[in-house]
């Protein structure tokens, strides 16, 4: 029969005691811990490498636009076609307003304009009226002293009817003077007209410039310097053909043509035009003759 044989352990006297116990490290458990260890060094290793390299790198972040849906798109299309016929609208209205702008400012105008026309017709038709008047005025008085005197020289003859100052020739014209007496004959009825020289309307100075042209006779232009284009004569002893002037000679008013007869041709004035009237309608002061 073999013998068991028991190992007996010495143990110190504080053996015991569990504080005085050193644990015992085996070769493993040193391993192991040795390992973690060096797991966790390569973990913070490759952590601290990995926050590295993301920090370098920026974040690129990306937003997603929501996608048009066809109705969307409809109600986008229909805002811009109202947008641009309201803008065509207001571009019309602003064009129409400029033209009717534009319209206003020629028609005041043109009112002013007309306004303006119509007050220098004015003007020139009343300037007419006085001078018309005053003519008239003028040919009473020279009436009126040319009748005193004929009556004064009337009372002085012996009675013979040669003492009237308005006696006459009442021989027949001939050449030149037959030819101006022909044209102013001609001219009666024309219109009166404040300068004027024809062909269908005179003053009074006027065709007696056109008719002494007729025969090759530059008469000056205005009645004043008619009056003394030639040589003076007795209203007693006219002859066809003789300038009559009323006023005084160098400063008549009016003037007319004597064509025998005791008739004379004149523009007379916007009522009667040119006209063939006896001298007792409106006596002469004096007479010149050219021919």
């Amino acid at each position: 029969m073999e013998e068991l044989l028991i190992p007996v352990v010495l143990m110190s006297h504080t053996a015991h005691i569990r504080s005085h116990r050193k644990p015992r490290r085996s070769a493993s458990t040193l391993a192991m811990r040795a390992g973690v260890a060096g797991g966790v060094l390569s973990t913070l290793a490759v952590a601290g490498a990995s926050g590295s390299a993301n920090a370098a790198e920026p974040v690129t972040q990306t937003l997603e636009l929501p996608t048009l849906t066809a109705d969307l798109a409809a109600q986008v299309a229909q805002s811009a076609d109202a947008t641009q016929q309201a803008a065509a609208s207001y571009e019309l209205r602003a064009e129409r307003d400029a033209a009717a702008a534009k319209a206003a400012k020629e028609a005041k105008a043109d009112l002013a304009e007309a306004k303006k026309k119509a007050a220098e017709a004015k003007k020139k038709a009343e300037e007419a009226a006085r001078k018309e008047a005053a003519e008239r005025a003028a040919r009473a008085t020279e009436r009126a002293t040319l009748s005193a005197s004929v009556d004064t020289g009337s009372s002085a003859s012996t009675g013979s009817s040669a003492g009237s100052s308005t006696s006459t020739s009442t021989s027949t014209a001939t050449g030149s003077a037959a030819a101006v007496v022909s044209f102013v004959q001609s001219q009666v009825g024309d219109a009166y007209v404040s300068g004027g020289t024809g062909p269908n309307s005179w003053d009074c100075s006027g065709l007696v410039q056109a008719a002494f042209k007729q025969v090759g006779i530059d008469l000056p232009r205005v009645s004043q310097a008619q009056s003394t284009a030639g040589t003076q004569v007795s209203l007693s002893n006219l002859q066809p053909g003789d300038i009559l002037y009323w006023g005084g000679a160098g400063s008549a008013y009016h003037v007319g043509v004597y064509v025998g007869d005791g008739m004379f041709v004149g523009a007379q004035n916007p009522s009667t035009g040119v006209a063939l009237k006896p001298l007792s309608y409106d006596p002469p002061s004096g007479a010149v003759r050219v021919l």
